[in-house]
């Protein structure tokens, strides 16, 4: 990964400041952004399940990596989320990220968490993030 930018070094996902966060390290593999997740039992929702607001927010992170290390800077706009499947606290998975779409500021992104011992899908999102305008 590359350096983290000083602003985002409290990221609640990936921010290595941030003690309570979750501590994900992203990494491209081609034309995907990818990490890995071990949820604990503080990431728990109800009966062993994790939450699925710790689901969502992985998967916006591991689309907005990809657009962080293609060295642009963008905020989510809009982002559909289908649940396939609970999450047991303590399950491994896979998060990848890629690019659909790219139009002007618009980017459009897909992201999908898969459980790395039987590769069953437990969420895939679907989201459109738009390039700061800023300089």
């Amino acid at each position: 990964m590359t350096d983290m930018r000083s602003d985002g070094n409290r990221c609640f996902v990936c921010g290595p400041g941030n003690t309570n966060g979750l501590g994900l390290v992203f990494r491209m593999d081609g034309d995907v952004c990818r990490s890995e997740f071990v949820p604990d039992e503080m990431h728990c929702g109800y009966d062993g399940v994790t939450h699925g607001g710790i689901i969502f927010s992985v998967l916006d992170d591991v689309m907005g990596n990809w657009i962080y290390l293609q060295g642009m800077r963008a905020y989510t706009a809009k982002c559909d989320i289908r649940y396939s499947d609970g999450l047991p606290t303590g399950t491994a998975v896979s998060v990848e990220g890629r690019c659909s779409k790219q139009r002007g500021r618009l980017i459009v992104m897909q992201g999908k968490m898969l459980r790395a011992d039987s590769g069953k899908l437990i969420a895939e999102t679907n989201a459109s993030f738009m390039r700061d305008s800023t300089p």
